[in-house]
């Protein structure tokens, strides 16, 4: 980082932490603009299970990447870098500092970081693989995989669908080894980052979770995911809050059950969030009500970008 370089401040940590009001905070602040990296608000459809910002808080700062997609576009890591990057380096003309906010790791990564240049999925690719996975399970992915890129195969979480699916899209779409075209090698960027990480004690962001869970069914995410029950083949509702009232929309649980479920997997997301962005000693981390000493933190740190 040089003088004149400007900053980009990242604010993550798990669910329900308290992520979003502090990045507004800071934004005031610093009068900027934020941009989202919880890749499960981006869709217009999904409102209340994805704890969007308030209407008060997207009164108070401009906010990028929250309701830009439908949830039948497709959409995925590397089209965020790109849209990201476009986007900060018109921000950076307005404003010294930016701000990122979310607790999806991979996006964030993308954009402070950089991802291999993978090309985009195939839907076909993606739907012979699915048929696969719910006719024979996942073993036939793993032997697939195996073969087809035996070094990943070593490495890969065996057990997760979602990253054999995307290995072995890459396989069958290029002909090549998915290993051999990830170089994890990371990108230049012409701004600083300064990465902020936010954490509670485990007891109390799990009261905060499950105070959340049901403050959200109280504002009514049962109609939600009613609503978007016809669609839940899509890959962005594949996800915690909504999956689990699907079952119970489909008559294979009970809504006491779905609602438990949904505190459960929302609590054990929150434990793989903290587990990612721990393994990343770039964080500083804070109490979500440190804002002072956090401010006093960017100060320290981009002090040469205010001159």
């Amino acid at each position: 980082m040089t003088i004149n370089d400007p900053l980009l401040v990242v604010v993550a940590g798990p669910t329900a932490v308290g992520k979003t009001n502090l990045a507004v905070s800071l934004a005031c602040h610093f009068n900027t603009e934020i941009i989202s990296a919880d890749s499960r608000q981006f869709y217009r459809e999904m409102h209340i299970g994805t704890a969007i910002p308030s209407a008060r808080e997207l009164s108070l700062v401009k906010h990028h990447f929250i309701h830009h997609l439908s949830i039948g576009e497709d959409y995925n890591v590397s089209r965020f870098e790109h849209d990201a990057l476009e986007l900060i380096e018109d921000l950076f003309h307005r404003h010294p500092i930016v701000v990122l906010v979310g607790g999806s790791g991979l996006y964030i990564n993308a954009l402070c970081h950089g991802i291999d240049l993978l090309p985009d999925p195939d839907p076909e690719i993606r739907r012979q693989l699915k048929e696969t996975l719910t006719a024979s399970g996942i073993e036939p992915l793993q032997r697939e995989l195996a073969l087809l890129d035996p070094e990943y195969a070593l490495r890969v979480d065996l057990l997760n669908p979602a990253r054999l699916m995307r290995a072995l899209e890459i396989c069958r779409a290029t002909g090549m080894p998915y290993s051999a075209l990830r170089s994890n090698k990371p990108a230049k960027r012409n701004f600083g980052i300064l990465k902020i990480g936010i954490e509670l004690p485990r007891e109390i962001l799990y009261q905060r979770i499950n105070d959340r869970v049901d403050a959200m069914l109280t504002a009514g995410l049962t109609e939600e995911a009613l609503s978007l029950f016809p669609y839940r083949h899509l890959n962005a509702l594949n996800t915690v809050g909504y999956k689990e009232l699907f079952d119970y929309f489909a008559g294979l649980t009970s809504l006491e059950h779905a609602v438990e479920k949904i505190k459960t997997h929302s609590r054990r997301y929150a434990k793989r969030q903290l587990t990612w962005f721990k393994k990343d000693h770039g964080y500083k981390w804070f109490h979500p009500d440190e804002l002072d000493q956090i401010i006093s933190y960017i100060d320290h740190y981009s002090e040469p970008n205010l001159i």
